[in-house]
């Protein structure tokens, strides 16, 4: 009998398929969506060049083609749910770019239309801390008493001399200040984390973790680094000046941020990749069953679960 609350199969965390299937009863699906929208470290408000692990398409490499309306895209990946997953219910992922860095009625004619897609029961919208007005953290409030919305913060590291290394080009004291505008308002977040970024160590991706279970979130996504050719992080792994995560200290790092995770935390994700076409490594990222397994194994060994050594504390 698997000692963890938040399951119904084999897992020692705290799934995004489980908690969607006791929110809504059923299968439920993100649609990954392109609105066209940019981020204030590409256009030069707060840098150019954007992250420097970042692809052309902003993190949304498996999102839609932006010169398509969003119908269309949204359409075109539904398609292709219903052929493995019939009937299911959706939810619209704002995913490229950054989701909020736009006029707010832009943002409401993208967000409202979503809603109105079929079988529609919610929003994902990714951004970052730094780009929420408070007139759009007021329409996200609205938004919220009206279908279920979770906003996804990019952070990708608590420490500010990796931010600095990745050009982020915000600290996480800029972080904090948007969170708790999020938060102060009831709206639902899920923050990003990345495992690998130059210059981080085990204990550092682990003090990560602790940092943001600290903030309860309502939930977290855990990444790989994956380094895409034509970005910045590909001519610095060229020169040498870092090196890409091995399976086995991933899921190391996987199982301690795990445990000191809450247990009600949701883990959107524990792993990442890339398109095929365009990674340069780990290639065994590709291999996300692997991952998983490997991680569900090695919690098991341990004994251990998702939140067994989580602590309250303030950051």
């Amino acid at each position: 009998m698997n000692p963890f609350p938040y399951s119904d199969d084999n897992k020692r965390y705290h799934t995004w398929n489980y908690h969607l299937k006791h929110q809504f009863g059923q299968k439920v699906c993100k649609i990954p969506l392109n609105a066209g929208f940019t981020c204030p470290n590409l256009d030069g408000k707060k840098g150019v060049g954007g992250c420097t692990y970042c692809s052309s398409t902003g993190s949304g490499d498996f999102a839609g083609n932006p010169a398509l309306p969003l119908h269309r895209q949204f359409d075109e990946v539904r398609a292709a749910m219903d052929r493995k997953w019939p009937g299911s219910l959706s939810i619209p992922y704002f995913q490229a770019h950054t989701n909020t860095y736009a006029p707010l009625p832009i943002l409401k004619q993208c967000f409202e239309e979503a809603l109105g897609f079929e079988r529609v029961v919610g929003l994902s919208i990714a951004t970052r801390a730094d780009c929420i007005s408070v007139k759009t953290a007021d329409y996200l409030a609205e938004l919220s008493k009206r279908t279920y919305l979770v906003v996804e913060l990019g952070l990708q590291s608590t420490f500010d001399e990796t931010g600095r290394r990745i050009n982020r080009c915000h600290s996480y004291a800029d972080f904090l200040r948007g969170y708790e505008r999020l938060t102060s308002r009831d709206i639902l977040t899920c923050i990003h984390l990345i495992n690998g970024l130059p210059g981080e160590t085990h204990e550092m991706m682990v003090e990560n973790a602790k940092r943001v279970g600290a903030l309860q979130p309502h939930a977290v996504k855990l990444h790989l680094l994956h380094v895409l050719k034509n970005t910045a992080m590909a001519d610095e792994l060229a020169r040498g000046e870092f090196s890409l995560m091995a399976l086995e200290d991933y899921v190391s790092v996987i199982c301690d941020q795990l445990e000191v995770l809450p247990a009600s935390v949701i883990l959107e994700r524990v792993t990442g990749d890339g398109k095929s076409d365009d990674l340069i490594g780990p290639l065994w990222s590709l291999k996300k069953f692997v991952v998983m397994n490997e991680i569900d194994k090695e919690l098991v060994r341990r004994g251990s679960m998702q939140g067994c050594r989580a602590e309250r504390k303030e950051y």
